[in-house]
């Protein structure tokens, strides 16, 4: 029997499609899922919920729960995490509130910037505490990496546990064909393409349609053209409060479709956000403290989501886009399966450092997830990686040296943070956030509160 280990099982949700595919998978649908998460009514929530999908299902699954993780990790064959240390209160309010006092709005901050920085500095250690786990008691389990920022955590794990056979795993991809193919009012299943970069900041390099008569067309013209007249975008699929309109002008000057949304990418550039530009706000839609916003509805929802997801008579199980089920399946099947999966770069994408968190085509099987390799991404693009790339790197080097001034400079490196404010804002800034998040912190990277 195989064993599922969720570290964060919390996260209902998203627990319940990932324990959904496997159910509707053959090679897992009697998988043994082991839930864990520190708070106990959530994972109470979460146990009734996969109890509740085996009955609709009619497998020979089981389930148990788990407050202590090394209990849940004996013997696992796939690990999933997927946590927020901190929460949305304090951390994520603490995120946005001593920013926006020195002047740096944002919308998610979860990848990048300060937001990214803090989040980074938060979850690692919590990852290198599941991953050194995982060598003493599953030594060869499969981690499959769902937390963000994913860039930071992934290029972290391979630093400390190179040997942990891990892979970051995000819907970036998925989600944005759905929008694309949306857009343009054609199938998503005949959406063909390539991606590549970091995530969150990866890109079509090709983008077709295939046609019932076996041919493609490129989807860029139909793109370009729907954007310089007005036509495009439409009102968005997946996030009805966050017009589209960053993306676009992206591929407009940069060539190229981004794999993540507007409402992310605006704070990964020094190009949307701007003081005393409140034009270019209300021109993209940018939705300022989107994420906090999106937290505040999530708590309102949870109660009336929890009970309809916990009824007497199970709960019916649909396909999710997730490539969690699928990766499994390839492993324990040897089925190979194609997957865009972040993992550290050994060269798959020699324009970027080696050891830098990267994006690509991935095939799985019994062998692992194994990368392809792409040499194609145009210079502009590698460019703009790189920027991303100064501020991961700078995290994970503080974090991995215990360096705390390195949190300052990868603060001083983010984009959208140095368009904003100067460096010793930045400095007050970093200072105040760090003495806020206190003991959430690694002892390195904590200051004393002032008397």
């Amino acid at each position: 029997m195989t064993k599922i280990t969720f570290i964060g099982a919390g996260s209902t949700i998203f627990m319940k499609n990932i324990v959904g595919d496997a159910l509707l998978t053959p090679a897992l649908a009697n998988s043994h899922f082991a839930l864990m998460d520190i708070d106990p009514a959530r994972l109470g929530e979460s146990e009734m919920v996969a109890r509740s999908m085996i009955k609709s299902v009619g497998t020979g699954a089981s389930v148990t729960t788990h407050t202590d993780r090394r209990e849940a990790l004996a013997g696992a064959d796939f690990v999933v995490t997927a946590f927020q240390v901190g929460g949305y209160d304090p951390c994520t309010i603490t995120d946005f509130d001593i920013p926006k006092a020195y002047g740096l709005r944002q919308t998610i901050a979860d990848t990048l910037g300060v937001g990214g920085i803090m989040r980074g500095l938060r979850t690692v250690p919590v990852l290198w505490g599941v991953a050194e786990d995982m060598m003493q008691l599953c030594p060869d389990a499969t981690l499959l990496q769902y937390v963000n920022p994913m860039a930071i955590n992934t290029w972290a794990l391979a630093e400390r546990f190179p040997r942990l056979k891990q892979v970051g795993l995000c819907h970036s991809v998925q989600n944005t064909v759905q929008e694309i193919a949306h857009d343009l009012d054609i199938d998503q299943n005949a959406v063909r393409y390539k991606v590549a970069g970091v995530n969150h900041v990866a890109f079509f390099l090709r983008l077709e349609e295939e046609l019932k008569t076996g041919t493609k067309r490129d989807l860029y013209p139909l793109l370009r053209q729907g954007y310089a007249s007005g036509a495009l975008p439409k009102s968005p699929l997946l996030m009805p409060r966050c017009a589209n309109k960053v993306r676009y002008e992206v591929m407009d000057q940069l060539g190229h479709f981004c794999t993540e949304s507007s409402e992310h990418f605006a704070e990964y550039v020094p190009w949307f956000i701007k003081e005393g530009r409140g034009d270019l706000i209300e021109e993209f839609s940018i939705p300022l403290d989107e994420y906090p916003t999106r937290c505040i509805e999530q708590v309102a929802d949870w109660k009336e989501q929890a009970k309809a997801l916990q009824s007497d008579s199970g709960i019916e199980v649909t396909k999710s886009h997730e490539f969690a089920s699928e990766l499994m399946n390839a492993i324990v099947t040897n089925q190979p399966y194609e997957l865009y999966g972040n993992l550290p770069n050994t060269g798959q994408i020699p324009q970027l450092p080696m050891g830098a968190a990267v994006e690509t085509p991935c095939m799985a099987s019994s062998n692992g997830v194994q990368p392809t390799v792409i040499t194609d991404i145009p210079p502009q693009l590698i460019a703009l990686m790189r920027t991303q790339i100064n501020v991961q790197e700078l995290t994970v080097r503080a974090l991995v040296d215990e360096a705390p001034e390195h949190i300052y400079h990868a603060a001083m490196m983010d984009p959208h943070t140095a368009a904003e404010l100067d460096l010793r804002q930045i400095r007050a800034m970093v200072d105040d956030l760090l003495t806020a998040h206190g003991d959430w912190l690694p002892a390195f990277a904590r200051k004393a509160k002032a008397a």
